[in-house]
């Protein structure tokens, strides 16, 4: 590039700044509302599961029985909210929406753990949240194999002693593997966003005209677009990291400059989608629309939600083509497991590919558009 082009694209990337920023409103929006939406997913994507309501009936009424119940509460995820000798005011209580989960000690259960012959209880769960359920499921049996444990630790020793523990999230905080993922989609959105509604800001303010007649080349009107797009994007890594390692206490157990490479080019990804959609739209609100039409189906297809490895086959292979599922893939690898450039360059291999190809097929359009 000569010095004549590196001017032009310089003097493109101040007017893009001073348009962008012309509205007061707009350094508040796009530096504010990075940090308000991570704190608000923060907190709100959890799928930890407390005080789940909770009805007991217990038939054996003995000190054994009630030390179960007390084991189930005292963990702070269950939350007693009823109890009852009789079975059918458990089933009213699960039909009626007040308790989540149902357990039921029958009679002779306090004789049959004392005997060692494995004593019996039942756990009803209302499954109309699949996730909650789930999660209050494997929390109940988890406590009450440990309770049985403890009951039986006089009995002869034999057998396998299994002591599960999981591996860079001890504490199985969902938090601390969700925001990471936060991080990636808000990156991702404020990158579609502001490079979305670029060329059509033009067309609307009746600027490009005067860009086809300037000398400025595709490749320099790309580069004019996406500097200062790019530079506030970092910004907001920096603010929405600092937030999440200072507020959240995630832990960053990578290098700061693996994630600034890795952010880097999915910023430049992301950059490449965002001009596409704005060289194929006519006006801003078309923009916006494209702008999620295309990122609603990323995020769903990213494993910011569900696992990928639970979705069909063919949608798993679909999201080999989506930049946020590898990306949030780098970002959790690099938060919880401190993970490195030989750990994560097939996964940034292919966003370097993906940058490639979108930023081409942008200055192509580009071309088409200025020619």
């Amino acid at each position: 590039m000569t010095r004549r082009s590196l001017l032009r694209v310089r003097e493109l990337v101040r007017k893009e700044l001073r348009q962008i920023f012309r509205d007061p409103k707009a350094k508040r929006i796009i530096f504010g509302a990075p940090v308000i939406q991570l704190v608000l997913f923060g907190y709100a994507v959890n799928t930890d599961v407390r005080n789940v309501s909770s009805f007991v009936v217990d038939h054996d009424r003995t000190a054994e029985s009630r030390a179960l119940v007390d084991a189930l509460t005292v963990s702070g995820h269950f939350r007693v909210v009823g109890r009852s000798d009789r079975a059918r005011d458990l089933a009213r209580a699960l039909d009626g929406g007040r308790a989540v989960i149902g357990l039921e000690i029958p009679a002779g259960f306090a004789r049959d753990l004392r005997a060692g012959r494995g004593a019996a209880a039942q756990v009803l769960v209302d499954g109309t949240s699949s996730n909650t359920a789930t999660v209050a499921q494997g929390y109940a049996a988890r406590i009450i194999q440990a309770f049985g444990v403890r009951a039986l630790g006089d009995a002869p020793a034999g057998g396998v002693d299994l002591r599960a523990r999981a591996w860079y999230n001890p504490a199985l905080v969902s938090r601390v593997y969700n925001i990471p993922a936060v991080i990636g989609a808000i990156l991702f959105m404020m990158s579609l966003l502001l490079t979305a509604l670029a060329v059509v800001r033009e067309r609307e303010l009746g600027t490009l005209e005067q860009l086809l007649v300037s000398p400025l080349t595709g490749g320099e009107l790309v580069l004019g677009k996406m500097i200062p797009v790019a530079a506030i994007a970092f910004v907001d890594l920096a603010l929405i990291t600092t937030v999440a390692v200072a507020w959240f206490d995630i832990p960053l157990r990578g290098s700061v400059p693996t994630l600034l490479l890795a952010s880097a080019i999915f910023i430049v990804t992301s950059l490449g989608f965002g001009l596409l959609i704005s060289t194929i739209s006519r006006t801003q609100q078309e923009a916006f629309m494209a702008m999620f039409l295309f990122f609603l189906p990323a995020i769903i297809l990213s494993g910011f939600l569900y696992p990928v490895r639970t979705m069909p086959h063919f949608f798993q292979l679909l999201t080999l083509l989506n930049p946020i599922r590898h990306f949030l893939e780098v970002v959790r690898n690099i938060f919880l497991k401190g993970a490195g450039l030989a750990d994560l360059w097939p996964q940034l291999l292919v966003l370097t590919a993906m940058a490639a190809l979108t930023l081409w097929l942008a200055r192509w359009r580009f071309r088409t558009t200025l020619g």
